[in-house]
């Protein structure tokens, strides 16, 4: 993670009594110059704040009111939120409650709590009610620091996933869950040191400014401190959820040709884009062009040509877009060429913006073995996820920088050695082919050398994903399957006919399969559990299922057609690409 802003909550944290602190007001100061926003987020109605800390301008964006108002040191203040009605001050009023009216917030004494929520539940208001030490806020419901972080962040172009949050008190939760790092300060809450990625000692806000200073100076905070995002992989022998840490650190995925791997690299792509974080992936063969169905997620190339390097940065600074860079019909020596020069800037953009927060390269053997690798990939970064089959052939360089492996099926002695060598356990290559090879298409080793493998080889059965993974004409037409994953068809149980390792034997086949060979799959539902396995394309295994489901019901007449047409549909092929 790249340090690109600072969340501050003010009483209590940078200011005692309303005062800032002089050596924190330095400290900010400092930071901005290097390009670090700050954002002031306090539960201060804001014409109060400005009275105790006068001119804000030593801010970037200040979130007041809890996160009920969003305000810029030009002046500009948003409402995020709609007030009160009249009718809610005139009640605390006939009961004697005194209080703070801001745009949105009301703040009283924090005894005065049963009688507001007596009055809020009389006038069936959606308002909640928000402690903070001896004083109460009244907010509107949904209202929160982190509500009012998360809307200045985006008005700013700047992501949750580049902040650090320092806060005190029992309304800064919020806050300090809403960014990458959450910092409680030890004078404070002590539920809130609880909740923290990290406690900063001290006994009052003068400690803040040295540990602002020391975050400003890192290339990257150290993975150790971050640890509450994370992805959920799969699911463990003992059927406990493998769930890795979302922190900065180079990851391997690695397994022989349609083992998964891409499925795997997918299925991680999928919960970091969810999650916020902004994803660029080098798509080599066009597998992950599905990606596009979620959130923010653009594809590039493909059918066109490769994107300028300007389009793609632009493009790319943006901490809310992902981008996919689909190079399928590019051939390999402009690949080359054109990977030469995109991975120095992907690498040169993220140490100046932070995004893209994760940068992909599947098929990384193609490009990533020579001495130059370098030169293409800023490896203290611990961003990258690379994808191959061929990881003895990436240069030594890249290997002693990979921090976390994940292995689908491999049977190469050479490359099991090699896996075994970069875990730290040169003898586990005599006993890891034979594991390596039996695991099936839905499972996965994490290898051991990442902090959650916890010194073990563990297997895990992969999630489902969200995302069809679909595999294009140019790599499944032709390329043979494994043996194991060649549909077999068969009649009255024997097999017939030879079994098909591409979709264009599948095609082929099915004309002169008996009838009866055909009907029994059919009735079955074999044909659609076989894609679905084994292309992981679910979206074709659900139309197939329904020509299956309308045969079964006599409404498909001409299974072969049915069945050849909804490929043939799905992959963009003509009938003549089959023969």
């Amino acid at each position: 993670m790249k340090f690109r802003v600072l969340a501050l909550d003010y009483d209590g944290t940078i200011a005692q009594e309303g005062v800032l602190n002089p050596e924190v007001r330095s400290a900010i100061q400092e930071i901005r110059a290097r390009e670090i926003a700050v954002i002031l987020v306090t539960g201060r109605i804001l014409s109060e704040l400005r009275r105790v800390a006068g001119d804000l301008g030593f801010t970037d964006a200040i979130v007041a009111e809890n996160g009920a108002m969003l305000a810029f040191p030009n002046g500009q203040v948003r409402s995020l939120f709609r007030p009160p009605p009249a009718g809610f001050f005139d009640a605390l009023r006939h009961r004697g409650i005194d209080f703070l009216a801001g745009d949105c917030v009301v703040e009283t004494d924090a005894y005065n709590a049963p009688q507001v929520l007596e009055v809020i539940r009389e006038m069936e208001l959606p308002l909640v009610l928000q402690f903070n030490r001896s004083r109460l806020m009244i907010l509107p419901q949904a209202a929160s620091k982190g509500t009012g972080l998360r809307v200045a962040l985006t008005s700013m172009r700047l992501s949750a996933h580049n902040a650090v949050a320092i806060g005190d008190a029992e309304n800064d939760h919020d806050l300090l869950a809403s960014c990458e790092l959450g910092v409680a300060v030890g004078w404070g809450s002590l539920a809130l040191q609880r909740e923290a990625d990290l406690v900063l000692p001290g006994n009052g806000p003068a400690a803040v400014a040295p540990f602002i200073r020391q975050i400003a100076q890192e290339t990257r905070l150290p993975p150790q401190r971050i640890g509450r995002f994370h992805l959920t992989m799969g699911t463990l022998e003992n059927g406990q959820p493998l769930n890795v840490a979302v922190r900065g650190r180079n990851v391997l995925v690695s397994g022989e040709p349609r083992s998964g791997k891409s499925w795997v690299a997918g299925l991680a792509c999928e919960q970091l884009i969810l999650q916020g974080y902004c994803v660029c992936v080098v798509d080599p063969e066009g597998d992950y062009r599905t990606l596009e169905s979620l959130p923010g997620v653009v594809v590039f190339g493909g059918d066109d040509p490769p994107p300028a390097l300007p389009d793609l940065t632009r493009a790319l600074r943006h901490p809310d877009m992902s981008v996919v860079i689909d190079l399928s019909h590019t051939p390999y020596r402009e690949k080359v060429d054109y990977l030469n020069s995109l991975l120095p800037m992907l690498a040169s953009l993220r140490r100046s913006t932070g995004l893209p927060h994760r940068i992909v390269v599947d098929e990384a053997h193609y490009f990533l073995h020579e001495p130059n690798v370098r030169d293409l990939l800023d490896l203290t970064l611990g961003a990258y996820t690379l994808v191959t089959y061929r990881l003895s052939d990436l240069h030594p360089d890249l290997r002693a920088a990979i921090e976390a492996i994940v292995v689908k099926r491999t049977v190469d002695p050479q490359e099991v050695q090699t896996l075994a060598r970069m875990a730290g356990m040169p003898d586990g290559g005599k006993t890891w082919k034979e594991i390596f090879e039996k695991l099936k298409l839905n499972e996965a080793f994490l290898l051991p050398g990442s902090q959650e493998a916890q010194g073990h080889l563990r297997k895990f059965e992969l999630l489902p994903r969200l995302t069809a993974h679909v595999r294009h004409m140019v790599k499944y037409l032709d390329v043979n399957l494994i043996r194991e994953q060649a549909f077999v068809f068969t009649d009255n149980s024997k097999p017939v006919g030879t079994p098909a390792r591409t979709l264009r034997d599948f095609v082929k086949a099915l004309q002169s399969i008996p009838l009866t060979a055909l009907d029994g799959h059919a009735r079955r539902g074999d044909f659609s559990r076989w894609i679905a396995d084994v292309f992981h394309d679910h979206i074709l295994a659900s139309d197939i299922r329904k020509v299956e489901q309308r045969y079964r019901l006599g409404h498909a007449r001409n299974l072969y057609m049915s069945l050849a047409q909804v490929i043939q549909e799905r992959y963009e092929l003509s009938p003549e690409k089959f023969r």
